[in-house]
């Protein structure tokens, strides 16, 4: 048999699926035995015993100056920012993709403007965001928002060009009006694809929310790992890098079952 043509079982795909995180688990923790062995104040490479007590200290001991567990106050912040930025993502990316895929003026006129705001880096933003929106929440959000919403709508204007041209043909033929396209035709295809547009921007939403953070705020995720990092306090950064980790992919996996369940028809979604 082909190399091409072999899958996996149930269970040996599960065993392929957790070989990785076993190997780097394993590469990592024989890594801080030996440097605490050489060196038992060596902070580089933390041991299980010495994370899992950093851990304990953030989130199941009120802090002494504000009375809070650092790590659930961390996240709830930095989830709230992260949903607001998401949701308001996708309803300007969603109106944008529907106008432009919908209306030829419309995209004769936003098309390369959006094109051009894209290449924007959005982190050479950030100062200027600080200045008009100030340090409070809403110029994280804005972050957010500017970061991913003109490459979402260039994905979703690209899913309503793939429409075929025949059916916008028979559906004014059975006189469809404008917004009758618009929602009939032009909505349930960008619909799922929208959800598809968020999981791709996962990521580049919390690396905006974490610089965010990093450079001004008092509280969140980013906030506390660029704290800590002063310290040297690899006990802890690491845990807060991986639970950050199991966060997104919690989200992606909503995403994505949001997406079979409300839109099993669909097949271009990203696994």
């Amino acid at each position: 048999m082909r190399l091409i043509n072999r899958h996996p079982s149930r269970i040996g795909g599960l065993m392929l699926l957790l070989l990785p995180f076993v190997v780097l688990c394993a590469v990592y923790f024989t890594g801080s035995s030996l440097r605490l062995a050489a060196n038992p104040d060596d902070k580089l490479l933390p041991s299980a015993a010495q994370m899992s007590d950093a851990v304990k200290s953030v989130a199941f001991t009120e802090d002494r100056r504000t009375g809070e567990y650092l790590l659930w106050d961390d996240t709830l912040s930095s989830l709230r920012r992260l949903g607001i930025g998401l949701v308001v993502s996708a309803v300007i990316a969603l109106v944008a993709a529907i106008a432009t895929g919908a209306l030829p003026l419309v995209s004769a006129t936003l098309s390369p403007f959006i094109t051009v705001v894209s290449m924007v880096p959005p982190l050479a933003v950030l100062p200027i965001l600080f200045i008009v929106f100030g340090l409070d929440e809403l110029s994280k959000v804005v972050l957010i928002v500017i970061g991913i919403t003109p490459m979402m709508i260039r994905d979703l204007h690209a899913r309503s060009a793939e429409i075929p041209a025949e059916l916008w043909v028979k559906a004014q033929t059975l006189g469809a009006t404008s917004w009758t396209l618009i929602l009939r035709l032009v909505l349930p295809q960008l619909l799922p694809r929208l959800l598809v547009a968020l999981r791709l921007s996962l990521g580049a939403a919390w690396l905006f929310l974490i610089a965010a953070e990093a450079i001004a705020s008092t509280d969140g995720l980013g906030y506390r790992i660029f704290l800590v990092r002063r310290y040297l306090s690899m006990d802890l950064i690491l845990p807060y890098v991986a639970w950050i980790t199991l966060l997104a992919w919690l989200t992606d996996e909503l995403l994505r079952r949001l997406t079979q369940w409300c839109f099993p028809w669909y097949g271009g979604g990203a696994r």
